[in-house]
């Protein structure tokens, strides 16, 4: 497994640590405790996008601002409830909801997303929740954490795999201990949506004023650095025809003590950029240097039972002179919308990054997992030519592919240098129609006679455009150097 898939998978494990609603003064409207109903599950449709802008380090404005999206129906069941919290299950599917099969090109999150299903091995998670709904315990963590470690030794789909060595240098490990000292991040990376719903939800009745705003202070960890956070709670409206009432949070951290917790990172990414950093002026340094985290939530909350029917939410991040801002929409599919949707989650055209991201081929599950996704792999074209026998499977017959040119780049998605290749129309046609009839299959890819990478073929590669992961920077700066000599070709054939 690629680091890039990994970082990707990091990239899902983003934790925000969200606070209950506050207590209010008495007067004003009140806002039931929650009280859900066990044994009833509850379907939501979800809407995910980053916008991630990181112009300021190109040449062209705004020739990096690049958006990834995503559509997802879960599902939820309170399974028990007693005085100390309650246990939940959350069904997870990376599918697109119905209707929206045809725009999978404009949703990379969902194969993202389902990648990361497959890292963890399953498809359902059990919670220990609090009253309020905030997950604070997991079920089968050893078997998740067993499967991962699976993975991370022996490859996708369970077969030994040169990039196990990879996984281990690119800190795989690091995070499944962190998920073991922690399993909360397991559910912060499936089911962020627990967390957000939470958010409005109260095991106490609370009184609220309309427009009255209430404000509290809380700190957040990160990475040692003690961050403080503000909060301010309002109730915006209520709906007494629907039963309902909008309350919206605003939270802000704290600059200076934000800007400290980032340097690392910030430095991280500034020696990507060694030359542009280097003629960075006084002014433009002390801007990449500094950083600040803020959100905004949109609540609409039952009046009968309080739970949290839907949520949007926005969180901008700014750091060493990028942009990441994270848009999510949750809605309850038997209530209807009543919070405006921001454009990005609704734009028919979007500028998105060409991620060419390869589906994990599922594995085994193992005692205790739930479930598993995988995408079954089509027939081959019948124009491939093909050589088989009655008894064993189809020998394809390997291709060499002329290279138009070879770049090295830093991905604005995984901070993550890749080397990008670009074939020539002839040879991109050669893949395409070889990408199609090894779909399912395990392929190899050769430079110079030397094995680079060992994709399982989920989908075929249509635009002749070839991203090499999970290497350092160096290696691909080598192997870029040999496919820029003037003839230079890579073989692509089955695993042997």
């Amino acid at each position: 497994m690629t680091s890039l898939h990994w970082k990707r998978f990091v990239w899902f494990c983003l934790c925000l640590t969200l606070s209950t609603p506050p207590a209010w003064s008495a007067g004003g409207i009140e806002i039931p405790g929650y009280a859900p109903t066990t044994g009833v599950e509850r379907s939501y449709r979800v809407q995910k996008a980053t916008e991630t802008d990181m112009s300021f380090w190109f040449d062209k404005p705004g020739a990096s601002a690049i958006t990834v999206r995503g559509a997802f129906r879960q599902r939820m069941m309170v399974l028990s409830r007693d005085e100390d919290g309650m246990r939940v299950r959350w069904s997870l599917s990376a599918d697109l909801p119905e209707g929206m099969v045809s725009l999978a090109d404009g949703y990379q999150m969902n194969v993202l997303y389902r990648n990361s299903l497959t890292a963890y091995g399953t498809a359902a998670l059990e919670l220990e929740t609090d009253l309020n709904g905030n997950p604070r315990d997991l079920s089968g963590v050893d078997q998740i954490v067993a499967h991962m470690r699976e993975v991370a030794a022996n490859g996708p789909g369970g077969l030994p795999a040169a990039g196990a060595s990879a996984a281990r240098e690119s800190g795989v490990y690091d995070i499944i201990a962190k998920l073991e000292a922690n399993p909360l991040q397991i559910v912060a990376a499936l089911v962020p949506e627990a967390q957000l719903l939470a958010t409005g939800q109260s095991y106490q009745a609370e009184t609220m004023e309309i427009g009255q705003a209430s404000a509290t202070l809380r700190d957040e960890d990160y990475g040692g650095v003690s961050v403080p956070v503000t909060s301010t709670w309002t109730l915006e409206s209520t709906d007494a025809t629907a039963g309902t009432a909008t309350l919206s949070l605003s939270e802000a951290a704290d600059a200076a003590a934000f800007s400290q917790s980032q340097q690392p990172a910030i430095a991280n990414l500034m020696s990507g950029f060694a030359e542009r950093a280097k003629g960075l002026t006084s002014d433009q340094l002390a801007s990449v240097k500094r950083a600040s985290k803020s959100r905004s939530v949109e609540l609409v909350v039952s009046l009968n039972d309080g739970s949290t029917l839907e949520a949007s939410e926005i969180v901008t991040v700014e750091a060493g002179g990028t942009t990441l801002r994270t848009y999510t929409h949750i809605l309850r599919e038997d209530m209807p919308a009543s919070l405006p949707l921001p454009a990005v989650l609704t734009a028919k055209e979007l500028q998105t990054p060409d991620l060419h991201i390869e589906p994990l081929p599922s594995a085994k599950a193992g005692p205790g997992i739930l479930d598993e996704l995988s995408i079954p792999p089509a027939p081959p074209k019948a124009s491939q030519t093909v050589a088989a026998d009655n008894d064993g499977p189809k020998a394809i017959a390997p291709v060499s592919l002329e290279v138009k040119s070879a770049e090295v780049t830093l991905s604005p998605v995984s901070y993550d240098h890749g080397l990008n290749i670009v074939l020539t129309p002839e040879s991109a046609a050669t893949f395409r129609d070889f990408t199609q009839a090894v779909l399912g299959r395990q392929t190899q890819m050769l430079i110079n006679d030397k094995v680079v990478l060992e994709p399982w073929m989920r989908e075929p590669i249509m635009d002749g455009r070839i991203v090499l992961a999970g290497t350092d920077r160096k290696d691909l700066e080598a192997l870029a150097e040999q496919l820029r000599v003037p003839g230079a070709k890579i073989l692509v054939r089955l695993r042997p």
